[in-house]
């Protein structure tokens, strides 16, 4: 019977523990993004109704625990119940044969300690299944994130790029989906050049560039550089010869330094002063209360998005590596800001290195030398940025200015 209340238990409890980890986990999601936003939502207003959000998410969340505790109090009520009506009954069957001489007293005390020895565990199994049925789920949940992320071996250390980047038909899905983001795209720069990629919004821009600096793995086709696919490198070493700023700036809680430096333990002095000149980004770092061992809090939480995306830029420049990725890399810079950002372009051509820029704005590509336009995940045309922008916008032929006749004054 307790053996059954055990599997009764485990069967009843799967749903309620696995809807208290969702609820759970949105929960804390939604805080989180609470907190990060908190101005806008003061701002707009909506910090009541979020709350109210919040407060559904978190008594799903405990109505889920409570239906789960329920479960195991309940049925480890009755395993308690069964356990003491079968030590009732050992001892009343133990009276019962020393009664009719068929064993001694001393049988009662050892039946009574074997039976609670023996029973004892499939109890204490039941009351803390919860914990179990937990531990399972998380278990399960691990297994399923490690298996999108093969295992990866230690790879033979390789030269460090200095010639090319070859993207060969590279199909890319979104992690944990089947949906196609991008699809056979293929081209080649060579070291020197700065491609400009340029779509409607959802084009597939920023998923191409997570293939390209190794973020997401592609479904298929290969990313190269130097002929040497991505998936030889190890993360560390490919780390040192890209530079990548994602649309989406993050900055870590620590110092400038820190953050430009990408958190080395021994950090290059003079490395990190030309990349904070690169970025033209030295001059604001010196305005700031502690230069560069500012403490810019969590998210970068001290700064402004322009000053972020700068350091975020400088951060890309460090150590010059070879291939400089950049999402959306002006969309909070101003005028000076994008001067620097095409300053910066312009340094890594000069250096021998590859630049790519993602930008909806044509300014953020005007030190590109080539231009591929990305659409519905396809590549539509790829080339010299002239060739290109010419297809986009064929010239018009001139309309022939129509004659006005003018009659002066004598004429007849």
């Amino acid at each position: 019977m307790l053996v059954t209340l055990a599997l009764l238990t485990d069967v009843l409890m799967r749903s309620p523990t696995r809807d208290a980890s969702a609820h759970g986990a949105a929960r804390n999601t939604l805080a989180d993004a609470s907190r990060r936003n908190a101005e806008a939502l003061h701002a707009l207003g909506m910090a009541g109704r979020l709350a109210a959000v919040w407060g559904e998410a978190n008594a799903k969340h405990l109505a889920s625990q409570r239906r789960a505790a329920d479960i195991t109090g309940g049925l480890g009520s009755i395993s308690k119940v069964l356990r003491m009506i079968m030590q009732s009954a050992v001892l009343g069957v133990g009276g019962y044969l020393v009664i009719m001489q068929e064993a001694s007293a001393g049988v009662i005390i050892a039946g009574a300690i074997l039976a609670s020895r023996a029973l004892a565990p499939v109890e204490l199994a039941i009351a803390n299944w919860k914990g179990f049925v937990a531990a399972r789920q998380g278990w399960k949940r691990l297994q399923q994130l490690a298996a999108l992320f093969p295992p990866q071996q230690q790879p033979t250390q390789l030269p460090a790029p200095r010639k090319g980047l070859a993207v060969e038909g590279v199909t890319m899905l979104a992690p944990g989906e089947q949906r196609v983001v991008v699809q056979e795209a293929s081209f080649r720069l060579n070291a020197g050049q700065a491609l400009g990629i340029i779509g409607p919004s959802a084009a597939g821009k920023s998923c191409l560039v997570r293939g390209i600096v190794g973020v997401w793995s592609p479904a298929r086709g290969k990313v190269r550089l130097d002929g040497a696919a991505l998936e030889h490198w190890s993360a560390e070493a490919l780390g040192r010869h890209i530079g990548y700023l994602p649309q989406d700036v993050e900055l870590f809680a620590g110092t400038v330094a820190q953050n430009i430096a990408r958190f080395e333990r021994e950090p290059d002095p003079e490395a990190l002063i030309a990349a904070a000149n690169a970025a033209r980004v030295h001059e604001l770092v010196l305005r700031l209360p502690d230069g560069y061992e500012t403490q810019i809090g969590e998210g970068g939480a001290a700064l402004s998005a322009g000053q972020r995306q700068r350091i975020a830029l400088a951060r890309a420049l460090y150590r010059d590596p070879f291939l400089v990725v950049l999402d959306e890399p002006n969309s909070n810079l101003d005028a000076e800001g994008d001067q620097a950002l095409a300053q910066a372009i312009l340094a890594v051509r000069a250096r021998g290195g590859i630049a790519i820029v993602v930008a909806h704005r044509m300014n953020a590509v005007a030190c590109v030398d080539q231009l591929l336009v990305l659409a519905e995940g396809r590549v539509q045309a790829f080339g010299p940025k002239d060739q290109v922008l010419s297809k986009l916008t064929p010239v018009q032929p001139a309309q022939p200015t129509p004659l006005k006749i003018v009659t002066g004054s004598g004429a007849p």
